[in-house]
């Protein structure tokens, strides 16, 4: 009785597999209609260095740009299939949700309301920041809390707004905050002497001093107020979609970490190594299981590089942002970026 269970079960088992195998491949809403366009449409910054901005080439150049590039090419196995509509902070959220954009990589906070009341799901974290403050050197300020009764420039939409106002509060400090539409709006606005500070994500601040008339002259302080995942968004309701951008992000990282880059990855599809036979799809069926080629990932880092090149190349010490890994480095070196394993 007991056999002729097991041999029903391990029959039940077998006729399965065929099934399970066809839900797997099958392209979901989004993936079919990005095949269909032929192109990966990406949320955009106006102008964020570092991040996302216009290069004097005419790319949209930047961490987020690169990352719906590695989407592109996973999907679509071309980086270069890619759409950026530029958006600001208070339309980005909504653009997303009506399915003008597919993706939104654009230094968006990973927020509870944001991935619970808004129709939208974060995939996963692409840089781990904080909120800061610029302020000209000539201010003679070195610590944040001395900028009580200063004027704030914020931009609207961001959660730069909410923060300011908790960290006032909490510090019982006041604040004169000045709300504009976007960040070009805010710097110019804070260059122009409208107002003694900028606040935004510290890596934001960075990169807009880079911008600024005199660089020299202007200063980003120490310390940061609040905890500023920047996460890439999808919409709720279309978990292939959700799962191939979250696992194209954790490839970049997983890459970064067993020394595959961008100019050795076709060399790597020799290694013996089982984790790099894995994640270049020499083995396994990963690809297959997102509804991709099995050479999903190996496209992106091709494309793009890994995480750390994507690092280096825009916000890195030999970029124009010139910031520190910090955080943003691998967990084995001390930092934040982790991917979980692709097996």
């Amino acid at each position: 009785m007991i056999r002729s269970t097991v041999a029903a079960l391990g029959l039940l088992a077998v006729t399965a597999l065929p099934a399970l195998a066809q839900s797997v491949v099958s392209a979901g809403p989004t993936l079919t209609a990005v095949r269909a366009k032929g192109v990966v449409d990406c949320g955009g910054h106006p102008g964020a260095p570092g991040f996302g901005v216009m290069d004097s080439r005419g790319t949209y150049a930047g961490l987020d740009a690169d990352t719906c590039r590695a989407v592109a090419a996973a999907v679509l196995g071309d980086g270069n299939k890619v759409r950026f509509t530029t958006l600001t902070s208070s339309t980005r959220m909504t653009a997303l949700q009506a399915g003008q954009i597919d993706v939104l990589p654009r230094t968006t906070t990973w927020t509870h309301s944001r991935d619970t009341a808004n129709g939208l799901n974060f995939t996963a974290v692409n840089f781990y920041d904080g909120q800061g403050f610029l302020i000209r050197r000539s201010l003679g300020v070195t610590r944040a809390t001395q900028l009580d009764g200063a004027t704030f420039c914020v931009t609207a939409g961001t959660t730069s707004e909410l923060n300011l106002a908790d960290w006032a509060r909490a510090n019982r400090l006041t604040v004169r905050p000045l709300v504009f539409e976007n960040n070009d709006e805010t710097r110019v606005a804070y260059q122009s002497g409208r107002c003694d500070v900028f606040t935004t994500d510290a890596s934001q601040l960075a990169g807009t001093r880079t911008a600024l008339r005199n660089p020299a002259e202007h200063m980003v302080l120490p310390e940061l107020i609040s905890k500023e995942p920047l996460g890439v968004a999808v919409r709720q309701g279309d978990d292939q979609w959700f799962d191939i951008v979250r696992w194209t992000i954790f490839a970049l990282i997983e890459a970064e970490e067993l020394g595959v880059t961008q100019a050795n990855v076709d060399e790597m599809l020799r290694s013996e190594r089982p984790d790099v036979r894995r994640l270049l799809g020499v083995s396994g069926d990963h690809g297959p299981f997102m509804g991709l080629d099995r050479r999903w990932a190996y496209n992106a880092i091709k494309a793009v590089g890994n995480y750390g090149e994507i690092f280096d190349r825009h916000l890195g010490a030999g970029s124009p942002v010139g910031l520190p890994r910090g955080v943003n480095d691998l967990w084995t070196r001390g930092g934040l970026m982790y991917a979980p394993p692709i097996r």
